[in-house]
């Protein structure tokens, strides 16, 4: 299957936790990272999800946001920390290429807000990424 959502990171689950409609699964990268994705309960159950299943964490770029300074005080679950590696602006929009260990991931902002990062190849940055926005697919 091929899909169009640029980030699409390796992993294993390290643990379920169901709720009534809802379950939140932890997933360690291949880079060493935890990541939460919260997906429906039934769709944990469909994927036959549990401690060890191989996955993969599908996030599309526009749905990660980017920090250049420490990320405190957010109910955003999933914070990966990494360097900017390409950066292509256009008058609206720039894509921004960013490994983070063991993976990189692509983030979609608007020209406002990598210029307003002072964003270049090589700065640090984090990774932002609320866990309802997480899908997984698994391998």
């Amino acid at each position: 299957m091929s899909l169009s959502i640029r980030n699409q990171l390796p992993g294993t689950v390290t643990a379920v936790t169901p709720g009534e409609a809802m379950a939140t699964v932890g997933v360690r990268l291949f880079g060493g990272q935890d990541l939460t994705a919260a997906i429906t309960r039934d769709a944990a159950e469909d994927l036959a999800l549990a401690t060890g299943t191989a996955v993969r964490a599908l996030v599309k770029s526009t749905e990660v946001a980017l920090a250049t300074g420490l990320a405190e005080g957010l109910s955003i679950r999933n914070r990966l920390p990494g360097t900017v590696t390409a950066l292509t602006a256009g008058a609206a929009m720039a894509s921004v290429a960013v490994a983070v260990e063991g993976a990189e991931l692509t983030a979609a902002i608007t020209r406002e807000a990598a210029d307003d990062l002072g964003l270049a190849v090589g700065v640090p940055v984090v990774a932002l990424i609320k866990a309802t926005e997480v899908s997984l697919v698994t391998a």
